[in-house]
């Protein structure tokens, strides 16, 4: 982005990457899928770089509000400075936290999260998707809790994966009634309290139960806790935990 301003240019749209898309490496390989596809429909972009911090989300979740509104303000400074209007990211935590709680502090700004952002690509035409190598392969989503519960985004996750032509099978708890993968709420950085079962393989129990090979998510977050859940069910040889971004990346032959 400073090098883009440097020139007097702006970007169509921002793309927040995240902690989980910077630093962890399975992450990395959405980050890197995202970033083709943007490049293969044209779309000029920019990216914060080393000017992006965390959005503050675990912060403000653990409950350090002072540390969240310290995080919030340096990054609503920076995205200000460069007057962004429109701001794409793949977590659905980093999405939820600069839509609905970046406002009150003085960031408002247009936030997308990818799913919505492929969806309108495929609806508009920029991304044709030729079914291939999913036609009629059994793919099952799980939903994010930030992303489905707190913001209503049902659909357009579907229907990118509609798109792809294969055989989407759901979860008996899924959409409103979804399961949590067991991240959210900051628990993603600690270890789960003592009890019968881990939430993550329970939930991993349930899209086993499907039959389906693949496990779309949309989350950093779930992908690390249904991965784990997979493995601890000796799976991760026939059943993937795979991005929407990397599905679309995948199918437009750009891995």
């Amino acid at each position: 982005m400073a090098d883009m301003a440097a020139k007097g240019e702006s970007p169509e749209i921002l793309f927040w990457v995240g902690c989980a898309g910077s630093f962890d490496e399975r992450y990395k390989r959405v980050t890197r899928a995202f970033v083709k596809i943007l490049q293969a429909v044209d779309i000029k972009f920019a990216v914060l770089g080393p000017e992006e911090t965390c959005t503050g989300d675990p912060a403000r979740r653990a409950g350090n509000e002072f540390l969240f509104q310290m995080q919030a303000m340096s990054n609503i400074q920076v995205l200000n400075g460069y007057n962004i209007k429109k701001i794409v990211t793949a977590c659905p935590h980093c999405f939820n936290t600069i839509k609905n709680e970046y406002p009150e502090l003085g960031g408002a700004y247009e936030v997308i999260h990818h799913s919505t952002f492929l969806q309108q690509l495929i609806q508009e035409g920029k991304i044709k998707v030729e079914g291939g190598s999913f036609k009629g392969k059994k793919i099952t989503y799980h939903d994010s809790c930030y992303l489905g519960r707190a913001n209503n985004i049902y659909e357009a996750p579907r229907s990118v994966l509609e798109a792809l032509d294969a055989d989407l099978v759901e979860m008996k708890r899924c959409r409103t009634t979804g399961l949590c993968c067991g991240a959210g709420g900051a628990q993603m950085f600690k270890e789960p309290e003592k009890g019968e079962k881990d939430i993550n393989i329970e939930r991993a129990e349930e899209a086993l139960a499907t039959g389906a090979s693949t496990i779309a998510v949309a989350c950093p977050f779930c992908m690390t806790m249904l991965s784990d859940g997979v493995k601890g069910k000796d799976r991760e040889n026939d059943v993937k935990v795979k991005d929407l971004a990397e599905l679309i990346a995948e199918s437009q032959g750009l891995q």
